[in-house]
């Protein structure tokens, strides 16, 4: 479906290595069946089976999954509720992407090791030996240029990077360069290190496209962030509410929807407006998969299910962001209208990096990112 909110589907088919891979068996489980082998609901033999698997196991860990990020909080809460019997531990809820796959490194047969991952797709496509095959009920949902050929991990909600800012403290940016100028020194903040950190890639990807570049090459991006340092415009702190409310991050390059989160988090206590800037619009999914050696492997199926339905689908839009399964709902009449109406314009032209760009840009970042920015 064509709509000025959705991703742009041309941006989006530029992610074509991604593609639908094959169903599994319709059998039910053997005696004695092994979950972290299911690659699908069949494999259990019904939903049921899997939800009676998972309340077995009694436990889910999660990581990095913020409350306030795109509304995971409602979302987590709402899988809580329904499933009492299953103890979620939320775990380093303000890591990187690169900070999970090292943590189910460092817990490699542990009870603690995280279930299920939410990466961006540099670390994604780097860390596939981490994660096990597995097609959710809505697979053929999900489009093709966003999700593995070998279920091995898929997208899940996205947004366009904004810059958001405080108005009682900087003029509003009308442009890249405006955020050069001598009224944002020691104010501009990106949300993490661009070689661990999905949010804060894209930003470098965004400066870039806006910056003269492509997404072939994303020195223009990293040029623009050396030339902010110098300016003494960059600020090296990682954005938070708490940074935002005190003045230390009046400036944040971030997510649409995060950014939006920013302002419902500090109603009352501060202004907080949200620009995403003329010209190309840069893009960007973040993604689900299953740690290879998850030790609740059926509660991580189940987790992934759930973040597939409609419902949790609708609680990512209510928190500002775009869930993946948006055309979907909406030609079935899924999507909750209201919602949707009130996520802003997109771009006309929009970019998404495609997984040969991604890491590429994922190179020249390790290489160069450090430099420019000491």
């Amino acid at each position: 479906m064509k709509n000025t909110r959705t991703l742009a589907t041309v941006a989006l088919a530029a992610t074509a290595a991604l593609t639908l891979g094959a169903c599994a068996s319709t059998d039910a489980p053997a005696d004695g069946f092994d979950a972290s082998t299911a690659t699908s609901i069949a494999d259990f033999g019904t939903f049921a089976d899997l939800e009676a698997a998972a309340k077995a196991e009694g436990a889910l860990n999660v990581i990095a999954l913020p409350r306030d990020w795109a509304n995971y909080g409602e979302i987590l809460d709402l899988f809580i509720e329904r499933y009492p019997e299953i103890t979620v531990t939320e775990a380093a809820p303000d890591s990187s992407s690169a900070e999970e796959i090292q943590a189910a490194e460092n817990l490699q047969g542990q009870d603690t090791a995280p279930d299920v991952f939410d990466v961006g797709l540099s670390v994604a496509l780097a860390s596939t030996d981490y994660f096990a095959p597995y097609f959710v009920e809505r697979w053929d949902d999900i489009p093709d240029a966003l999700k593995n050929e070998d279920g091995l991990f898929w997208s899940d909600y996205g947004g366009y990077m904004a810059v958001g800012y405080d108005p009682d403290a900087v003029p509003a940016p009308e442009s890249l360069e405006d955020l050069l100028g001598a009224d944002y020194r020691g104010k501009v903040a990106i949300n993490g290190d661009p070689t661990q950190a999905g949010a804060a890639f894209a930003a470098v990807g965004m400066a870039t496209v806006q910056n003269g570049g492509t997404l072939d090459d994303f020195q223009a991006g990293i040029d623009f962030f050396e030339e902010l340092n110098a300016a003494g415009n960059f600020v090296k702190i990682d954005p938070t509410p708490a940074t935002v409310a005190s003045g230390e991050t009046p400036v944040v390059f971030d997510w649409d929807y995060l950014n939006a989160g920013y302002a419902a988090d500090l109603d009352g206590q501060r202004n907080w407006e949200v620009v995403v800037f003329p010209g190309t619009g840069y893009a960007g999914y973040y993604n689900q998969a299953i740690n290879i050696d998850a030790p609740h492997p059926a509660a991580a199926r189940l987790w992934q299910e759930f973040l597939y339905s409609p419902e949790a689908q609708n609680l990512w839009l209510k928190g500002g962001a775009r869930p993946v399964l948006e055309a979907s709902m909406v030609e079935n009449g899924e999507i909750d209208e209201a919602l949707y109406a009130a996520l802003p314009e997109a771009p006309a032209d929009t970019v998404v990096p495609s997984s040969e760009q991604s890491d590429a840009a994922a190179a020249l970042l390790g290489e160069k990112w450090a430099t420019a920015v000491q």
